[in-house]
């Protein structure tokens, strides 16, 4: 039995310049590391981050409250365990913790050591981390959902959504899906430049010109899609994150405008956008409570992907209650909103025993790990959500996919959407 000997905690830096935990765990001699994302736009029910607020060296955005929690109370807890056993791992961290929503030791100090629990496992088998999850033959490429336009709590323009994307669905190996999105992005770079915008981007990597409205930032994307030869809605397809918590007040939504209406005109503003955009997948189109407005849209978008994120924050408790309003047909996962490996593997793989597809997705504060690259693939999840082709930290995600691809060889196919 390989024996786990220690964990070491550190503090270091995000995608955007804030701390986060970097968590290494160590069987004799050998040792492996993984860093915990952060996210700028949360729901209400996430697993929590703590942070020492009180330490104004950081702006009260440090960890070293959770880190030396990590170097003392977590390492002697775990010292002796399997390292193979993550369920037994994910428990210990559970239980050390105590409160529904990691509120003690902050699920930002148990995921990191999960995860990196996760990676040493392979490690020490030899074998590949996709390897290391719920399927052991036949994986399968996710398609990327590439963020090309931020807007929201994203960037600083006008645009109401928070993430416009497309998504190559007529792409037939994953090196091919990127070479799509490639050509799509440096056409539009073409067209924002063309209109005297600038081309810098936003936390995820995508453009941010100052456009203010949502059909401006549409129409700019399907006439980047034709000048790249592609068909909208057949070769590329544009899927939408609202992020739709940030737009909600007295129960009426400012989505498509700066005014606030009600849910059955926001419902029709969104199926004209569907339409005339050929969208296929809306990301959070109502906020995490209003179950009500997510049944009466998906009732009448029966072809179009419904994802929910902030309305199940990857909670497995959360996702029975959408099946059972029939809330949507799609779950985004997001490791650091349950907090460990282990929990995130029921959600998904309940995700799939309903019919649900499933997205593995990165956070706004990301970094160079490439866990949910591996954790994508092995878990036959279709599609992957990490940003565009810019910023290392998103990049080393489509990187690392590649290399898979590149390992499964003769075999390696593209999932289903």
């Amino acid at each position: 039995m390989s024996k786990i000997t220690k964990v070491v905690a550190r503090q270091v830096f995000d995608s955007r310049g804030n701390p986060t935990v970097e968590a290494e765990i160590f069987v004799k001699n050998l040792s492996s590391s993984s860093i915990c994302p952060s996210g700028a736009s949360t729901g209400t029910y996430e697993a929590f981050e703590k942070r020492d607020k009180a330490n104004k060296k950081y702006l009260g955005k440090s960890v070293f409250i959770p880190i030396k929690y990590i170097n003392s109370v977590i390492s002697k807890k775990l010292k002796n365990q399997n390292i193979h056993n993550q369920e037994r791992i994910d428990h210990i961290l559970i239980k050390l913790d105590g409160t529904k929503q990691k509120k003690k030791i902050g699920a930002n100090a148990i995921l990191a050591v999960s995860m990196a629990a996760k990676k040493l496992s392979a490690k020490i088998k030899k074998i590949p981390l996709y390897k290391n999850f719920l399927v052991k033959s036949n994986y399968k490429l996710p398609y990327p959902l590439m963020n090309i336009i931020n807007g929201g709590a994203h960037a600083n323009n006008g645009l109401r959504i928070q993430e416009f994307m497309i998504r190559p669905d007529r792409a037939k190996s994953f090196s091919e899906a990127i070479r799509m999105c490639f050509i799509v992005i440096n056409n539009l770079k073409k067209l924002i430049k063309q209109m005297g915008h600038s081309t810098s981007v936003g936390d995820e990597g995508g453009f941010a010109p100052m456009i203010n409205d949502n059909e401006s930032a549409l129409k700019l994307i399907v006439k980047a899609i034709n000048l790249s030869g592609f068909k909208n809605g057949k070769d590329i397809s544009i899927c939408l994150d609202v992020a739709a918590n940030e737009l909600i007040k007295n129960k009426k939504y400012s989505i498509h405008s700066k005014k606030f209406i009600s849910v059955d005109k926001s419902i029709k503003n969104y199926l004209k956008l569907i339409n005339k955009f050929k969208i296929k997948s809306i990301e959070d189109p109502f906020g995490e409570n209003d179950w009500n407005a997510w049944t009466k849209f998906l009732s009448k978008t029966r072809k179009v992907q419904i994802v929910g994120d902030d309305l199940f924050v990857t909670n497995l408790e959360r996702l029975k209650v959408g099946f059972l309003n029939v809330s949507a047909n799609s779950i985004l996962i997001k490791l650091n909103q349950i907090g460990t490996v282990t929990e995130t593997l029921e959600v998904i793989k309940f995700a799939q025993l309903i019919g649900y597809n499933t997205i593995i997705s990165h956070r706004s504060g990301d970094s160079e790990d490439t866990f949910i690259a591996d954790l994508a693939v092995g878990t036959n999840s279709n599609q992957i959500k990490t940003g565009s082709l810019a910023r290392s930290e998103r990049v080393s995600k489509y990187n690392q996919l590649i290399r898979i691809q590149e390992k499964l060889g003769t075999y390696s196919k593209m999932n289903t959407i």
